[in-house]
């Protein structure tokens, strides 16, 4: 089960393309969409060149699960204050978000990640061999005590999720094989990170703890400009796992 938890969840639409067709919500005020597809063409018939593989995605990014949009900006490749490649030397990969833009109710604006059909976010898993969703859940949610900062990680590929545990334990996060908490497993095929060309991927559900203590002014309008270290541990453990796991991915 999972298809990402939010802090004060109550489903008003069921999927992506509901939200986007309801005449009472402005794109640019309530919600808003980013992404980026890097180019990448092979004219060499002597050898191959290398082809993203990776996809990184917050369904619920700005206001609705904070901090995933700069995660997700962060995993990437890119400074979430100015999109910067970070490191200079790379590498980067593929994301998609979808924001909360409101001041307040962006929970309204939650659709969870099986009813996620934008365009642009099936065709980029569905064109990688591997994904990533980041979220956001409170520690009720996890089944945590209170103030615990943990990131349960789930989804459809065991290869992903072993990687991701294995690195963030090792950068010194508890990390928690998200088995144990059914509803926040992130393992239903038809969840967007696992529609991936495998039809597995990996979703990483962040304790609202862990995501607070990752800025120092925690506001969808300042977190990009005040990361903390604990930021750049958790995107580099990430990236880390996310690059064991490609090494083993050659493609054919």
């Amino acid at each position: 089960m999972g298809g990402g938890a939010v802090d004060d969840a109550a489903e008003r639409y069921g999927t992506n393309s509901e939200l986007y067709a309801d005449t009472s919500l402005a794109e640019g005020a309530d919600y808003g969409r980013r992404y980026r597809r890097h180019e990448w063409f092979d004219d060499d018939l002597a050898g191959r060149v290398e082809v993203q593989r990776t996809t990184i995605l917050a369904p619920h990014g700005g206001g609705i699960e904070a901090g995933t949009s700069e995660l997700c900006l962060g995993i990437a490749g890119y400074h979430p204050a100015d999109l910067e490649p970070t490191p200079t030397d790379g590498p980067v990969h593929d994301y998609w978000m979808f924001e909360g833009l409101r001041s307040t109710g962006n929970a309204d604006l939650h659709v969870t990640s099986t009813g996620c059909d934008d365009h642009v976010a099936l065709s980029l898993t569905g064109g990688s061999l591997n994904a990533v969703g980041l979220h956001g859940c409170t520690t009720a949610q996890a089944e945590l005590p209170d103030d615990t900062k943990a990131v349960l990680v789930g989804g459809r590929s065991a290869a992903f999720k072993s990687a991701l545990l294995e690195r963030l334990i090792e950068s010194g996060i508890l990390a928690i094989d998200a088995a144990a908490v059914p509803a926040l497993n992130g393992d239903e095929p038809t969840n967007i990170a696992n529609r991936t060309l495998l039809g597995a991927g990996a979703q990483l559900e962040l304790t609202t703890p862990l995501r607070r203590a990752m800025f120092r002014i925690n506001t969808r309008e300042d977190r990009k400009n005040t990361t903390r270290r604990l930021f750049w541990t958790f995107t580099t453990a990430v990236r880390t796992a996310i690059a064991d796991l490609e090494s083993i991915q050659p493609i054919p």
